[in-house]
């Protein structure tokens, strides 16, 4: 019996032994039971849970972009054109003098409508764009992103930013969230969301190339953002984001000698933007400080035949009569160094710093005269509304 146990032990071990070589050499063995797939180190799992799992979106900017496209529209406008005479419509007229003010035909007439771009930026219907795209406007007619349609009336502008308001009444309006600006620098990614060339609304991407532009002859008050993001016509108006779909900037400008993109836009900061909109949704237009004089920059040429140890500043070429610099005590010649404590770097810097300030009140401005520094009291002025 004892022998019998042996060789059954003996026989077990070396079946055992097969088994486990086996599997060492064909681990798929046994196959798995229909209905189920099996993974090393995994329990089974049924065939209908193998789903394809979401692919990653590294480096996309789909959240931002999905964010801020709903608030921004597209802006449609007309201009009545002038009625003919009727003599320019009798066959007989033209017969004998030709189609008078048409060489072709009147198809080639120019188009009296315009593209353009803007921006909610209130649940109320409040809409930021540039004033050029409203301009010269009879009727304005507003497409959300969502396919509704309705007609805006004009809020207020601001030709000396190229800066529009225009509202809407429609219900549930989306709201662009606005950025911090002061917080954005030289190569940070943002998108240029607008409706180029009438295609429909575009998303087109970028890094901020510069901040503070200015001197570009464009706008009376420049401060721009500059950026390679795309910005073609019919963009004027619309947004620029960040990364996180807030807005930076209202689309403006580009320099291009084609009249396409080559990757220098110019948007006006939200900053600028702000203030604008609500001095003209407050009162119709944008109050601005002035104290009426002409400014000149101080050029190393200048500095050294005025005989002056510094660059920065502004130099005074000309004061108003009785306006409120020269009731002040401002003298042509002297140098505009601060403003309110503020320095004064060039005449832009001048400029923007006198436009904050609010009329009927009493500003401190330190001058260089002769070479030696005084302070000024002066009555801050209403800057006259430019003409058009």
């Amino acid at each position: 019996m004892q022998r019998l146990w042996l060789l059954f032990a003996q026989a077990v071990t070396i079946v055992l032994a097969l088994y486990f070589v086996y599997s060492a050499v064909r681990p798929d063995w046994p196959p798995a039971r229909p209905g189920t797939i099996q993974q090393l180190g995994t329990a089974a799992q049924p065939a209908s849970a193998m789903v394809a799992a979401p692919a990653p979106t590294p480096n996309s900017f789909r959240a931002a972009a999905g964010r801020a496209m709903p608030a921004v529209v597209n802006i449609l406008t007309s201009k009545a054109m002038p009625e003919k005479h009727p003599l320019l419509r009798d066959p007989y007229f033209k017969r004998f003098f030709g189609d008078r003010g048409n060489d072709d035909s009147e198809e080639e007439e120019d188009d009296p409508n315009s593209l353009g771009s803007g921006v909610i930026v209130s649940p109320d219907g409040y809409i930021l764009t540039n004033y050029h795209v409203v301009e010269a406007a009879d009727e304005i007619e507003v497409v959300l992103a969502d396919g509704r349609k309705s007609s805006a009336k004009l809020v207020g502008t601001d030709p000396e930013t190229d800066l529009a308001v225009i509202k809407i009444e429609l219900k549930q309006l989306p709201a662009i969230v606005l950025g911090n600006v002061d917080g954005a620098k030289v190569g940070d990614v943002v998108l240029a969301i607008g409706n180029p060339f009438g295609v429909g609304q575009t998303v087109t991407m970028g890094i901020i190339s510069a901040l503070g532009r200015n001197n570009l002859h464009i706008n009376h008050f420049e401060n721009f953002i500059q950026t390679d993001a795309a910005i073609n016509f019919g963009n004027s108006g619309g947004a620029l984001i960040d990364t996180n779909g807030n807005l930076l900037g209202i689309n403006s400008a580009i320099y291009s000698q084609t009249g396409g993109s080559v990757g220098i836009g110019f948007a006006i900061p939200v900053s600028t933007a702000k203030t604008v909109m609500e001095s003209i949704i407050k009162s119709g237009h944008v109050v601005r400080g002035w104290i009426g004089v002409e400014s000149q920059e101080i050029t190393p040429e200048l500095a050294t035949s005025f005989g002056l140890q510094r660059e920065s500043g502004a130099i005074i070429a000309g004061v108003v009569r009785n306006g409120p610099a020269d009731k002040g005590g401002m003298k042509p010649g002297d140098i505009l160094l601060s403003v309110d404590g503020k320095p004064v770097r060039d005449t832009t810097e001048m400029l923007n710093l006198i436009a904050q300030l609010e009329p009927g009140g009493k500003a401190t401005m330190r001058v260089l005269r002769k070479n030696r520094e005084s302070e000024l009291a002066i009555t801050v002025g209403k800057r006259p509304v430019p003409k058009k």
